[in-house]
């Protein structure tokens, strides 16, 4: 429930986010002569400093919220230069203001009142902080990482996270790899408490940012969700498919521990199968199709390319309700007591190693499902 919760208050915020610009209280006719020089002197500088204190000042202050969602797009859609020579002075211009006055609105909304003005200011200034993409922006969202409220902390984590930024932090300078990483650090301590959708979104983050604390923060999200698995509280495992394409996707640009990425994706590949075999009475419909659908996409799409062969063994055994079959092909694909999966052998991993201190060649075995999870059922 909470889930669904989280994603409606998403969803009414993206809405808010793409609300028509066509009309917003704030003056953009000297902004948009700025826009369109292909040199700007110190007189037009002050113009975007200004037009940017003004519409960061109006966001903050409205109480139409209509109007909040149509002065946010004005300011996205002028946030930089029409003209190539002009681009490098506009953007820092932008940029530095931007800063400012956004972090000084970030101040004066945690002094509004009521409780849900407060809330949508908030909101609506993270939403901007998402869209204009702009590394140096980054310090003001991480505040609002460990949010209570869940969808402040959805869009703060959205803000850091996003294709977009992500893409700014991989292309370098020090400053960009520095904010990145200590981005990455603190979602680490989010981590355990996180919801589905936000580690979702730290996932893809940690698989595409080059720095080595990403991957540590992707090992961590596969570890986390395995520690579920083992005690039967996970949740969404619709996202496990997207953290076993991250993990193999890692494994094929030159992780920095091939072996510990490959382990984490054979163990929790090996926890679906399980989970879905010994849930089969206890388990809803809804989480038996989601783990069905793991199943077969990681065969697809990743065992196939990783023993360079269609594999389908476990989608048919899927379609027909044959769970010995599927068992079989578990033992196969990722060992058992008597000896290593194809995959382990191929990817070269193991499973750790045992208390007598020998490697362990199997995956952990799911425990049963607990006895008040079979009366709940």
């Amino acid at each position: 429930m909470k889930s669904k919760c989280l994603i409606l208050a998403v969803l009414v915020a993206f809405s808010v986010l793409v609300t028509n610009p066509g009309f917003a209280a704030v003056d953009t006719r000297e902004i948009d002569v700025c826009g369109h020089k292909e040199v700007l002197d110190d007189g037009d500088l002050q113009i975007i400093d200004d037009f940017v204190a003004e519409a960061v000042d109006e966001l903050v202050k409205t109480e139409d919220f209509t109007l909040i969602a149509r002065t946010r797009a004005v300011i996205l859609s002028r946030s930089s230069s029409s003209e190539d020579s002009a681009k490098a002075q506009y953007a820092e211009q932008f940029s530095e203001s931007a800063h400012k006055y956004i972090s000084k609105a970030f101040e004066a909304a945690e002094e509004l009142t009521p409780a849900e003005r407060r809330f949508k200011i908030i909101l609506n200034l993270l939403i901007l902080v998402d869209s204009l993409e702009e590394p140096l922006l980054g310090d003001l969202a991480m505040k609002w990482l460990n949010d209570e409220n869940k969808a402040i902390q959805y869009w703060a984590v959205h803000s850091v996270t996003n294709p977009g930024i992500t893409e700014l932090y991989n292309a370098g300078g020090a400053d960009n790899l520095e904010l990145a990483g200590k981005i990455t650090e603190q979602l680490k301590g989010l981590v355990e408490n996180s919801s589905p959708e936000i580690l979702a979104l730290m996932a893809e983050f940690a698989a595409t940012v080059d720095i080595p604390q990403g991957e540590e923060l992707l090992l961590q999200i596969a570890d986390t969700r395995i520690s579920r698995y083992a005690d039967w509280t996970v949740e969404y495992e619709l996202l496990d498919g997207s953290i076993l394409k991250l993990l193999d996707s890692k494994i094929s640009s030159g992780s920095i521990n091939k072996p510990a990425v490959a382990r984490r994706f054979g163990q929790l590949y090996s926890y679906a199968i399980q989970r879905y075999v010994k849930g089969r009475d206890v388990l809803s419909d809804t989480q038996k199709h989601q783990l069905a659908s793991v199943l077969v996409e990681t065969e697809v799409l990743c065992i196939s390319k990783r023993l360079q062969m269609a594999q389908s063994v476990i989608k048919n055994a899927v379609e027909q309700d044959n769970h010995t079959a599927l068992l079989q092909e578990h033992s196969r694909l990722l060992g058992d007591e008597t000896e290593a999966g194809q995959l382990s052998l191929k990817l070269n991993f193991d499973y750790g190693k045992k208390p007598n201190g020998n490697r362990r060649i199997a995956p952990l075995v799911l425990p049963e499902p607990p006895e008040k999870l079979v009366i709940d059922s």
